[in-house]
């Protein structure tokens, strides 16, 4: 499935060629960390020159924050048949929690390049809030109450800074979260 670039719209070679630097950040993060990741390192991966990728991303940060918005916005919404509020909401935040519990580098990059300032960055981190966001206010049912909306909301950013800067790991976020989640609706 081809993207829209955040920066430009994207002939199909060139969504071939985001994808190709998208999926190579990957593979180097399975490699190295945050601090090692390079866009010439990724570059070079895809097969791609330096200036190919920055013509498409400002910055690792921006590369990161792609990856994970690219992710994000791929996962499945959780079945929510049969469940109640609590169990709705609580199945939205470990789907969220565990799209990057199996690696660990990228989960840790994610956190380093959302906490980024670069207006690109800034650009996918709202649409990131705005897609997680959605998603719990889905879970909390319409009219959602908005004191309750953002409390959900901080409950998982804070969540999720934790994890990433390692205090804790993302399946034992999925718990707390679960666990806190839980205390709040209930």
């Amino acid at each position: 499935m081809s993207f829209e670039s955040t920066r430009r719209r994207l002939t199909p070679k060139q969504a071939d060629t985001v994808d190709r630097l998208c999926e190579s950040a990957v593979q180097v993060l399975r490699e190295d960390d945050f601090a090692g990741l390079t866009v010439r390192a990724v570059a070079s991966r895809a097969g791609v020159g330096p200036a190919t990728a920055y013509t498409y991303f400002s910055s690792k940060e921006h590369l990161v924050a792609e990856v994970f918005w690219r992710r994000l916005s791929q996962s499945p919404r959780p079945e929510s048949d049969g469940l109640d509020r609590t169990g709705r909401v609580v199945a939205v935040l470990r789907g969220i929690a565990l799209l990057l519990a199996d690696e660990p580098g990228l989960s840790s990059a994610v956190t380093n390049a959302l906490l980024g300032s670069d207006p690109d960055v800034e650009h996918l981190r709202v649409r990131i809030g705005i897609e997680i966001r959605g998603r719990i206010e889905e879970a909390l049912g319409k009219p959602a109450d908005p004191e309750l909306l953002e409390t959900l909301d901080l409950l998982y950013a804070g969540a999720l800074l934790r994890a990433g800067i390692g205090y804790g790991s993302y399946e034992d976020l999925a718990g707390q979260l679960e666990r806190s989640a839980t205390m709040i609706l209930e």
